[in-house]
C-alpha cells in the first residue's frame, strides 16, 4: 500500500504530520509493501480554496490512502473519486501513523468531516 502523510518538514518518516493537507510544504509517501519512502515538496500549497489539486500535488504518483491533519471537503471528494481513502493522523511521527493505519487505528475521514477552510478544522 502507497500512504501519503503531508508533513511539515522533509525528514522522511521522522516527519510529523501538518495541520491542513493542502498548505503542506512536503508530502511523504511511503510504500508498506517495498518498505521505500520518498519526500516530494508540495508544488500547490499556495492554492485558492477549493483550488486544491491533491493527486497533481504529488507529480503524477499514485498513493492508496492519506492520512492528514486536516483536509477540505473538496479534496476528500476528488480522492474519493480516485478510489483513494483518506485517514485523520493521530499524535506522533508519519511512520507511526502509517502503522496506526496498518494497525486499523485510524478513522477514515468522509466528505462531511472537511475542514471549512484551511484554518477551520472540526477535528
Amino acid at each position: 500500500m502507497k500512504v501519503c502523510v503531508p508533513a511539515a518538514t522533509d525528514s522522511g518518516l521522522s516527519s510529523l504530520p501538518f495541520g491542513h493537507f493542502g498548505s503542506a510544504p512536503y508530502f511523504v509517501v511511503h510504500d508498506t509493501e517495498a518498505g521505500s519512502t520518498e519526500v516530494l515538496a508540495n508544488a500547490n500549497d499556495h492554492h485558492a480554496g477549493g483550488g486544491c489539486q491533491p493527486l497533481a500535488a504529488l507529480g503524477g504518483r499514485n498513493v492508496d490512502a492519506f492520512i492528514v491533519g486536516g483536509i477540505g471537503a473538496g479534496a476528500i471528494q476528488k480522492l474519493n473519486v480516485a478510489s483513494v481513502r483518506v485517514y485523520q493522523s493521530a499524535p506522533g511521527s508519519v511512520k507511526d501513523n502509517v502503522n496506526a493505519l496498518k494497525e486499523g487505528r485510524l478513522t477514515e475521514l468522509m466528505v462531511s468531516a472537511g475542514c471549512k477552510g484551511h484554518s477551520v478544522c472540526d477535528h
